[in-house]
């Protein structure tokens, strides 16, 4: 098998392969791409058995990620909850993998992706090996809204979201730099609480502006004070939070259930098939109760990683919580950000 190395903020094919392909999420777009290269100077590639000048059949993205502090390496790709190869049949995967982890010039200590539906075949047929577990959780938008609305918890999320309404919350969606500051403040609030260092709002400006229409902010306020703020990202009929943020003196107004249950209205509006809540830590069982309240589906998530272990540290949202958490929670948030701008650099 030949398998070419392209690259996917360069090659116009990707875009149109991305766009067209049913399995495609929001964390394979060049938005997404282009935004990682910007911020962190990650450098976008992909692999495909489709020569120059043809169209693409198939493709595994990643980024390679050069820290001097936790190694060279490629990942598919950073900050995303999951990222499928995409590639429609087992055997022309496994081959394909086995000979990007052959491939000379690369030069990374191994190669880390992120499938979804991954199984013991995954083991059986290639040289990689188990990295780290999770859950994923997805919301059906296909039936009758009203069967959606069922499905949630009685008193957990039904309860909750009829309290905000009632409590006659101010409602804003869009991408502008005043719902930018408001979902910001809010974020790094909630991430001080969490003891992990938010991102910076440059990589929130630059994901906005790449993704465009398909990117929105939503933010739920009382008597003019921003109480919660999510972030959406949309792609080929799947509509993923990603970020989210409250004012935790605010709780009692149920402003997280409150938008999401709009992302949700309005994405099945849309024409939405599915409403991906992201993926959940095992070691985060609070979260995984709450997402699956919301109707959700709850699948293992398994990252995949060649050689099985790497040299440099593996790092998820636990670690880097556990790593100076309550310094960070007592901080200035000037400081918790300008962290989180150094760190994020490294642990991609």
């Amino acid at each position: 098998m030949s398998v070419y190395q392209i690259d996917p903020l360069q090659d116009r094919r990707w875009t149109e392969f991305v766009d067209a392909h049913p399995q495609a999420s929001v964390f394979h777009m060049s938005s997404w791409l282009k935004a990682l290269h910007r911020n962190y100077g990650y450098q976008p590639l992909a692999f495909t058995t489709s020569p120059p000048g043809a169209e693409l059949k198939d493709g595994i993205v990643f980024c390679h990620v050069d820290s001097w502090f936790t190694g060279k390496r490629l990942v598919s790709v950073p900050f995303a909850d999951h990222c499928s190869p995409l590639v429609n049949r087992a055997e022309s995967l496994y081959e394909m993998l086995e000979c990007i982890a052959r491939t000379k010039g690369l030069n990374v200590r191994y190669i880390e992706i992120r499938p979804l539906g991954s199984d013991a075949c995954f083991r059986e047929n290639t040289s990689f090996r188990e990295q780290g577990q999770f859950r994923i959780h997805s919301l059906d938008l296909r039936p009758a809204l009203d069967v959606i609305l069922k499905s949630f918890h009685k008193d957990s999320v039904q309860r909750r979201i009829l309290h905000a309404e009632r409590a006659n919350l101010l409602y804003e969606k869009g991408s502008s730099r005043e719902l930018l500051k408001k979902f910001y403040y809010l974020f790094v609030q909630t991430s001080r609480r969490h003891g992990v260092p938010p991102k910076s709002m440059q990589w929130y400006e630059d994901l906005l502006a790449a993704f465009k229409e398909r990117g929105q902010i939503r933010v739920a306020s009382k008597m003019d004070v921003p109480i919660a703020a999510i972030l959406t990202l949309s792609h080929n009929g799947t509509v993923t939070y990603k970020y989210g943020g409250s004012e935790k003196r605010y709780h009692s107004f149920a402003g997280i259930p409150f938008l999401l249950w709009r992302a949700i209205l309005e994405a099945k509006k849309a024409g939405a098939h599915t409403f991906d809540m992201g993926r959940s830590d095992l070691d985060n069982p609070g979260l995984i109760v709450f997402k699956s309240k919301w109707g959700t589906v709850n699948s293992p998530l398994t990252y995949w990683r060649c050689p099985a272990q790497g040299h440099g540290p593996s790092w998820s949202r636990a670690s880097l919580s556990s790593i100076g958490g309550y310094v960070l929670s007592k901080l200035p948030n000037g400081v918790v950000t300008r962290v989180g701008e150094v760190l994020y650099k490294h642990v991609g």
